[in-house]
């Protein structure tokens, strides 16, 4: 089974720099995306259901803003869309589709990066979205949260990290929680499963030349439960081709997600 994960920048600019051109090539079982800046009467046919996938969207209230994706091979047998609550919900945070025993949620963390109110916006997120959090790792069922988390975990997470210690996306209590992820529900960041290397980065700033010269933050994650991550076999960070200011992540898993159960969904 193999899992993209990437945030847009906004569905239609992707689909103009080649994303759609791109993605039959990958034979990717599932495909997330995040910000997709759009609403769903804007979306073209290809947008909606690409060749061979099927496609689900919760997108914001706002125009222009957030919005999240989930394109699969196979049909959910479950799908839901926010996390019910509002303030959360109006801006097209989260998507969950249900595969038999797995769970595929495509995310969209707030940035704080805007100022005080959408920081504290943030912070309001990670409080009420925990328990959504410790619900899904006590189920018992497989679970991947793929999408932008937008907090660069550790100091290898991010390139310039001394000079953004006080600025949202590497604050102290931001990191805090990710390892409250890691540490007490034991979900797994797969990549740093496989791979810790350094300069494994997944977004750029479009100022200066960060791009070229590789300054850049790991804020695109697939965090999984055990015994999913420890399927994981191969990841990687896709750079030939731009789609947007972030780069997908990849990664298979020797999992079968065809495999037919029936499952309580209401876990």
């Amino acid at each position: 089974m193999k899992i993209v994960t990437l945030n847009l920048n906004g569905l239609r600019s992707a689909t103009s720099k080649g994303f759609f051109e791109w993605l039959p090539r990958q034979n990717a079982d599932i495909v997330c995306v995040q910000e997709l800046k759009a609403q769903l009467r804007d979306l073209t046919e290809t947008m909606r259901a690409p060749d061979n996938y099927h496609g689900y969207f919760h997108c914001a209230d706002k125009k222009g803003y957030s919005g999240v994706g989930l394109y699969s091979r196979r049909e959910p047998d479950n799908l839901i869309e926010g996390i019910g609550i509002p303030e959360i919900d109006l801006e097209g945070r989260f998507i969950r589709a249900d595969f038999a025993n797995l769970t595929v949620i495509s995310l969209y963390l707030p940035s704080g990066s805007s100022g005080e109110h959408r920081q504290e916006m943030k912070y309001f997120f990670m409080e009420r979205f925990f328990p959504v959090l410790q619900t899904l790792a006590e189920s018992g069922r497989d679970v991947v949260l793929c999408g932008d988390w937008n907090i660069a975990h550790q100091i290898i997470d991010i390139k310039n990290w001394r000079s953004n210690q006080k600025n949202s996306g590497f604050l102290p209590e931001e990191r805090a929680w990710l390892s409250t992820l890691f540490d007490q529900l034991k979900f797994v960041d797969v990549f740093r499963k496989i791979n810790r290397e350094p300069e494994q980065y997944t977004w750029w700033s479009n100022r200066g030349q960060a791009w070229l010269k590789n300054v850049g933050w790991r804020i695109d994650y697939q965090i999984a439960t055990p015994a999913l991550a420890d399927t994981a076999r191969s990841v990687s960070i896709y750079k030939n081709e731009r789609f947007s200011d972030h780069s997908p992540l990849i990664i298979d898993y020797d999992y079968d997600y065809d495999y037919d159960y029936d499952y309580d969904y209401s876990l």
